[in-house]
């Protein structure tokens, strides 16, 4: 390992941790707190998802591909389960257990290594380095965060403030 190789892996888990944990964490559980109970387990039609499905999903997701395969914990993920909620969790035990998620996967990305990365685990049937299992994360995160701000969005009609914080030049302070 060289010192380049060492300064990559750390800039792409500080990337990865900070779009995880400072942006898409913290602006889904301000948008989904704002919510009805009855705006968070809507569904345009059966074959699309609400925002609690989502929600699960995330949660699901997060500790599968990252919580539990870097801890070498059993996998005892339910995904199916996941999608057929239809409401009986209110938005207030999601957002606890998705944070608690998300609280352990700080912990974990915080300690990953170059080696980490580079290893092999074998996640949801597939063969992936720890790189691929942290960027699927963060990309499937992403993903499901712009579908849950469109729901809200569509729902509420109002603008979700997600962005107060850029200057007049549009960039992040």
């Amino acid at each position: 390992m060289t010192d380049l190789d060492a300064d990559v892996a750390s800039l792409f888990l500080q990337f990865s941790r900070r779009k995880l944990l400072e942006h898409y964490w913290p602006r889904l559980r301000g948008c989904v707190a704002s919510l009805t109970e009855s705006q968070v387990w809507w569904r345009p039609n059966a074959a699309s998802n609400s925002i609690g499905n989502l929600i699960l999903h995330l949660n699901g997701n997060v500790r599968q591909w990252l919580v539990a395969s870097f801890n070498r914990w059993e996998d005892d993920r339910n995904r199916p389960a996941e999608f057929d909620e239809t409401g009986s969790i209110p938005a207030s035990v999601l957002l606890e257990n998705l944070g608690a998620t998300m609280q352990q996967a700080a912990e974990v990305m915080v300690r990953l290594t170059q080696a980490d990365l580079i290893a092999p685990y074998e996640i949801q049937g597939y063969h992936v380095s720890g790189l691929e299992a942290v960027y699927q994360v963060v990309e499937h995160f992403a993903m499901h965060y712009g579908q849950i701000l469109y729901i809200a969005k569509n729902l509420s009609g109002a603008d979700l403030g997600l962005y107060r914080e850029l200057n007049k030049t549009g960039r992040a302070d």
